[in-house]
């Protein structure tokens, strides 16, 4: 039985993206079969694995709204071990188009649950904000992971955040638990990152990663070229590092 990771923060530019894809590529190096799914309507995760998101018929869109199987719409081995729920910019009006939907903040895991039996891991990458479909990854999660960069405003919205994340263990998915904070873009010659790292200790009764991801220029440029960061540069500090969060969360 696999296990299913939402990747959630409402604040942008944490690290979301990033860690859904090399994280799941990293899994999958390891071995494990994974199914990304991208619930963001910037859809940067399914053009960081190389999909050019415009030109497709079946998203999580069309899922959503019932118009496609979640069969029509798996992207299968978009790299070896790594199959993809895409996304695009159409993906913004679900809002709207679930108003008076019935068990709306269900229809996600509904058709997760077709699939689920035929992966280890099932990462979902939230958008940047607490919506509809952040709380549909939430139902259909196991736990959350939540990317925090080390920079002053980290603690911002955090406590908003877990604070979702126990109304909808509360409400809508008991099973629902706190995989744990990872921090990204530390960087060890800053005070700054380090006192954030001690600041969000002291704060939080949470599980925190030993892995830190770096702040790392190839790790910013592997997306363009619609690359994991284990395929676009193995070698790298952030390769490493998300080899060695991979291995974390196997062993836990």
């Amino acid at each position: 039985m696999g296990k299913t990771i939402a990747i959630a923060n409402q604040k942008g530019g944490v690290g979301k993206t990033t860690t859904a894809i090399n994280l799941s590529a990293a899994l999958a190096a390891k071995g494990k079969k994974v199914l990304v799914i991208d619930t963001d309507p910037q859809g940067n995760t399914t053009s960081g694995y190389g999909i050019e998101k415009n030109d497709l018929e079946n998203t999580i869109y069309e899922l959503i709204l019932g118009e496609c199987s979640i069969q029509e719409c798996i992207i299968k081995e978009v790299i070896q071990n790594v199959s993809l729920i895409p996304s695009n910019v159409n993906l913004a009006a679900t809002e709207i188009e679930l108003i008076g939907v019935d068990k709306k903040e269900f229809i996600l895991r509904n058709e997760v649950d077709w699939v689920k039996e035929q992966y280890d891991f099932i990462i979902i990458d939230c958008p940047p904000s607490l919506n509809m479909l952040t709380i549909n990854s939430m139902t259909t999660a196991d736990s959350v992971l939540v990317p925090i960069q080390c920079e002053y405003y980290a603690l911002e919205g955090l406590s908003q955040l877990i604070h979702t994340v126990n109304l909808v263990k509360e409400r809508l998915n008991p099973d629902l638990e706190m995989e744990g904070i990872v921090f990204t873009m530390y960087d060890s010659r800053t005070n700054l990152s380090t006192q954030v790292v001690e600041n969000v200790k002291s704060h939080l009764n949470q599980n925190i990663y030993k892995t830190m991801i770096p702040r790392n220029i190839r790790l910013a440029e592997a997306p363009s070229y619609g690359m994991p960061i284990n395929i676009y540069d193995p070698k790298s500090a952030g390769a490493e590092a998300y080899m060695m969060l991979a291995e974390e969360i196997i062993s836990k």
